[in-house]
């Protein structure tokens, strides 16, 4: 088998690494790390939706065994989870993470230090998960553990909320992309994730991805390497307009999009608030997703299924 090398060296070696990291945390000064574009001054201590500064906050890490196949392996997905998710979905599952302060704030060496622990224990890549709002601080922990021996796959596990000044800087930095297209409709984006135009920035991010990484590529042991890997989370009666998701991947990005459809949807957080997502996802509604994903052409589809588990 080939040696593989992640493309971030080459940007190491180069000093470009060192400059897209500047150039990112310019971005925070009137913020526009992420699509909110807040315009606060992130590094003299303002906040913005976010509710985070200069310094990212980690509430855990660790091997998850819970990722796709080609990202868990034998071995797992090295996943660092970052508090403070740029979206406000009522029904998140993780909302204990997503939308509070928990774990602790951590400097770029600290980050470090995370990445080349989980490189240690044998992780088969380092997943950054809620990453959008922290991107400049993880690339100034790449570029620490990259000097000290990082050479692992780089995953942006993203809710899709991002903006295209800051993925352009990681590009050639993350090997693989994995956004969440939650919704088609701009009105149900806002009503139940409190975010504003979400499938015009949300299409427009995963293109960038898609433009940058390509098909998502996977070794002769099965493991991602480099690419497009879409997540999305079919809702009950509809709303996440799963249709019109999986037209566009199949028409505006590849047909050969490896698309994770998840029927996992239970009532988390505050969704008994809103009688359309207040009962699990119906296994004819599931079945319907996969029917469509079909009709579109989508050709590498994720097929595990949660059902059982209920």
């Amino acid at each position: 088998m080939a040696e593989w090398t992640p493309t971030y060296v080459q940007l190491l070696e180069s000093g470009e690494l060192e400059r897209r990291v500047i150039a990112a945390y310019e971005l925070l000064s009137g913020c526009h790390g992420c699509a909110w574009y807040c315009s606060v001054d992130r590094r003299a201590g303002q906040l913005g939706v976010c509710k985070t500064g200069v310094r990212a906050r980690v509430a855990s890490y660790g091997p998850h065994m819970g990722e796709e196949d080609p990202l868990r392996g034998w071995r797992g997905s090295g996943t660092i989870f970052f508090s403070r998710c740029n979206l406000r979905c009522q029904y998140c599952q993780n909302y204990d993470i997503s939308q509070a302060d928990v774990g602790r704030e951590v400097e770029p060496e600290e980050l470090a230090v995370i990445m080349l622990e989980l490189q240690a224990m044998g992780c088969h890549n380092i997943n950054f998960v809620s990453p959008s709002h922290v991107a400049p601080q993880i690339m100034a922990g790449v570029l620490i553990a990259a000097q000290a021996g990082l050479r692992l796959p780089l995953v942006y596990n993203t809710g899709g909320y991002d903006s295209l000044e800051m993925l352009r800087l990681l590009d050639g930095v993350i090997d693989i992309y994995m956004p969440d297209m939650k919704y088609a409709d701009p009105a149900i984006a806002r009503r139940y994730s409190r975010i504003r135009d979400y499938p015009r920035v949300n299409q427009a991010a995963v293109r960038e991805m898609h433009r940058q990484v390509g098909d998502l590529q996977i070794d002769e042991q099965g493991l991602a390497r480099r690419g497009l890997l879409v997540r999305h989370l079919v809702l009950p009666n509809g709303l996440a307009g799963t249709g019109e998701i999986l037209r566009f991947l199949a028409e505006e990005i590849s047909p050969n999009t490896y698309v994770n459809l998840m029927d996992q949807y239970r009532p988390a957080y505050k969704a008994h608030h809103y009688p359309d997502l207040s009962r699990p996802l119906a296994r004819r509604e599931f079945d319907d997703a996969l029917k469509m994903a079909k009709e579109m052409g989508i050709r590498r589809l994720d097929r595990r299924r949660a059902f059982w588990k209920r």
